[in-house]
């Protein structure tokens, strides 16, 4: 079985707008809602879990109900954070099915709607040879490394760098085993999903990704979203 487990729990406090970011409309359907239909659409998924803040819960049900589509979609409570909401969707995920090594989660950011169906499966299929995926992009700018924010300690080498993207994939089992080796202080460090892995000292192989797969976090991210959609 293939899952994909969506994170759409954030307050979208960057975007000044009276509603979470994966809820505002993008030419008048939710930014989550067509992050959703592209999961759908690369049909390899058997079921989506979208992880949601306790007061959006209805909502997000709401929106979910009107997709015109069989898909099967659940809504689950997120948690205090990123790691802790793929981990609430990873529970329900086991508590709700009979896991089996072969099982596979593709977890993804709820406001990244420009993912492809070809990123999507390039991560399934990147599983051969590792038990976690990240897709990502080559660093185009000189990156700093500055300790204090007052002065460069030092600059590292821009070809030995990547931008994290999302989908990440994952063997289940495997990761559901690298969060819970996991301390609360390692726990509450991780920005993204691949950092579980890493963090437990396991591999994550690369896959690239299309810059395309933008994550709308501000009000210029969704002027360029409103770009791409007209490209579209």
């Amino acid at each position: 079985m293939i899952y994909a487990a969506i994170v759409a729990g954030g307050s979208g406090s960057r975007m000044g707008a009276d509603k979470p970011k994966q809820f505002l409309e993008l030419d008048g359907k939710p930014i989550i809602i067509r992050t959703i239909e592209r999961f759908v659409k690369c049909g390899k998924i058997n079921k989506i879990y979208v992880g949601v803040h306790a007061d959006w819960l209805d909502f997000a049900q709401g929106l979910v109900d009107e997709l015109s589509t069989e898909a099967d979609v659940e809504i689950v409570k997120s948690g205090k954070d990123r790691t802790e909401t793929v981990y609430n969707i990873l529970e329900k995920i086991e508590s709700e099915n009979e896991i089996s090594a072969d099982d596979i989660v593709v977890t993804h950011d709820g406001v990244r709607p420009f993912v492809s169906v070809k990123e999507i499966e390039d991560s399934i299929l990147m599983l051969k040879s590792f038990d976690g995926v990240t897709l990502c992009l080559p660093s185009t700018d000189t990156l700093l490394c500055s300790p204090d924010g007052i002065k460069i300690a030092s600059v590292p080498d821009r070809s030995q760098l990547f931008r994290a993207i999302t989908p990440q994939t994952f063997k289940l089992k495997a990761l559901l085993s690298a969060y819970r080796s996991l301390d609360e202080k390692q726990k509450s460090s991780l920005t993204d999903t691949a950092s579980i892995f890493t963090s437990a000292g396991l591999e994550v192989g690369l896959v690239q990704g299309n810059e395309r797969n933008i994550k709308i976090t501000t009000p210029f991210d969704m002027k360029t979203a409103e770009l791409l959609l007209k490209e579209e």
